[in-house]
């Protein structure tokens, strides 16, 4: 008797023992984030209490040696590529997904979806590549022309549509799961009371399924707003204001991919890199948080609980 209640107890212990660890990893993984961004928060301290905000973040000057370091080239290009990546690929990522959901066989979606998952896996220099040798000469000789422009092929247009093919995946995998857990008995009330399938999958389904939609629209953005090597291969990485998406732009992880290491010791240089780094930390953290949140409603979404 003694024996089976000693073991009992060591089965208790080692329980409890493993839901903390793993508690600990949890919590462990969470403060990483934390210490990340006080780090870079810490290191960008110098420029942020050493130059205005307005000069910072209003003005397009980028010259380190002269001791002006103007973000707002570098932000504007980040926006508008991670713009155009996100228009070329939403639109296309949600029909696929409604299409693998609602109207493809079996097969054809096991078929399709291994395809999917070596998109995500690919590494980005290999889109990078696939960029310089194939998007660019593409728009160069043939896109740009065609709207009377002159471009090199390096610009807004190149990286926003390697970008697009690089956030396909998560968009297209997220906003599958979600269509996935609509209840098929709403498809079938839908389709008893006469409705086409088309009218089933725009007014039951969708209208369902809006909120997980938009979460993985946001979390594309996000994988698009961070992406460094690729875009960097083919977006010209000129600090300027882009005009037109034929023009070269410079977003912010190329900026932080090409110049940190060097002229370190110019005052500030380091510390405004670091910035660039800490913003960047900022945003793809929001649209994460943002994504979670809408993610959580889902379920109330979908099921009306």
């Amino acid at each position: 008797m003694n024996g089976s209640v000693s073991i009992e107890r060591r089965r208790l212990f080692k329980d409890r023992l493993a839901g903390r660890l793993m508690h600990g990893l949890a919590v462990l993984s969470a403060l990483a984030v934390v210490i990340m961004a006080a780090a870079l928060f810490v290191r960008s301290a110098p420029i942020l209490g050493g130059k205005p905000l307005t000069q910072l973040f209003c003005s397009t000057a980028w010259y380190p040696s002269r001791g002006e370091f103007g973000f707002l080239a570098f932000i504007a290009g980040t926006i508008v590529v991670t713009a155009v990546a996100c228009l070329l690929a939403v639109p296309v990522c949600i029909l696929t997904a409604i299409y693998l959901s609602e109207y493809a066989a079996r097969k054809i979606r096991e078929s399709v979806s291994p395809f999917i998952d070596v998109l995500a896996g690919i590494p980005s220099v290999v889109y990078g590549m696939w960029g310089v040798l194939v998007i660019v000469p593409f728009i160069a000789r043939r896109v740009a022309p065609f709207f009377g422009a002159s471009s090199s092929g390096y610009c807004v247009l190149a990286g926003g549509m390697v970008l697009a093919v690089m956030i396909m995946p998560i968009i297209i995998h997220v906003s599958l799961e979600v269509l996935r857990n609509v209840p098929a008995e709403l498809r079938e009330a839908s389709l008893a009371l006469g409705a086409t399938k088309w009218q089933t999958v725009k007014n039951v389904v969708l209208r369902r399924t809006r909120p997980g939609i938009l979460a993985a629209c946001v979390l594309g953005v996000s994988r698009a707003f961070g992406e460094t090597i690729a875009v960097l291969m083919v977006v010209g990485n000129v600090a300027r204001i882009p005009k037109s998406v034929f023009d070269p732009a410079y977003p912010l992880p190329a900026l932080i991919a090409n110049n940190y290491g060097e002229m370190m010791s110019v005052p500030f240089y380091e510390s405004g890199l670091m910035l660039a780094a800490f913003i960047l930390l900022m945003v793809v953290l929001f649209f994460n948080v943002v994504s979670r949140v809408i993610l959580g409603k889902v379920k109330w979404s979908v099921y009306g609980e």
